[in-house]
């Protein structure tokens, strides 16, 4: 049985994580008498269940039509360029100058 110390070096992570996922059922766990115990070979089928079969790829992300695409990037830059009602957009990245020339 490995303590949380021994887990945490093994896995590499922080034993505060290790408490926090015990507290939330994340990780297999053994209770002692109070003390948070993990069984290795446990852990290492729990960490199994984490990798991706060889016959599963990713799924690659959709591709969108280019017209749509397009239509889209204009209606984004109307939406964020354009002035409404007569309202100033202004960016917060831009400062406007004093009148002496300086920001």
């Amino acid at each position: 049985m490995l303590t949380i110390k021994e887990l945490s070096a093994w896995l590499n992570i922080k034993p505060s994580t290790l408490y926090l996922w015990v507290s939330q059922k994340k990780i297999p766990c053994r209770r002692i008498h109070g003390l948070v115990r993990f069984e290795p070979e446990v852990i290492q089928a729990w960490l199994k269940s984490f990798e991706t079969s060889p016959g599963k790829p990713f799924p690659l992300p959709t591709r969108h039509d280019a017209r749509g695409l397009d239509h889209l990037i204009e209606a984004s830059k109307r939406e964020v360029y354009t002035s409404r009602y007569g309202e100033t957009i202004q960016s917060s990245l831009i400062r406007k100058e004093d009148s002496d020339g300086a920001i």
